[in-house]
């Protein structure tokens, strides 16, 4: 099986290295960290496998970064401190994870996914 690739869209630097740190100890994959919506659009055709986003980045919400994963059928979850209700209606029903979370969250979520995608 190919190694799993996992980005992560953070503008926290703490939070982007702890959530690197959860994704590393819980499977052998590779990470790209960015801190922008725009470094993580140039990203979506690098072979992601999975991906966490932060609502809120340097330039704006991640929301139409998002659609383009969901187009592309690259599951992802949001790990936020944003509020829940407000997602556009189309992306209600995507993971979220909210801040501050637990490691065994992201774990969770991300082992559930990287299942999905090598299935």
């Amino acid at each position: 099986m190919a190694t799993p690739h996992i980005l992560i869209v953070e503008d926290d630097m703490m939070i982007a290295l702890d959530l690197e740190c959860i994704v590393l100890e819980a499977v052998n994959a590779d990470t790209t960290v960015v801190s922008s919506v725009e470094s993580a659009m140039l990203q979506v055709n690098n072979g992601i496998t999975f991906a966490f986003l932060d609502i809120d980045v340097r330039d704006g919400k991640t929301y139409r970064l998002a659609e383009r994963l969901h187009d592309r059928e690259i599951p992802f979850a949001f790990v936020s401190g944003s509020d829940r209700a407000r997602l556009p209606s189309g992306l209600r029903d995507t993971p979220y994870i909210a801040k501050p979370y637990v490691a065994s969250a992201v774990t969770e979520a991300l082992k559930e996914n990287i299942a999905v995608a090598r299935a």
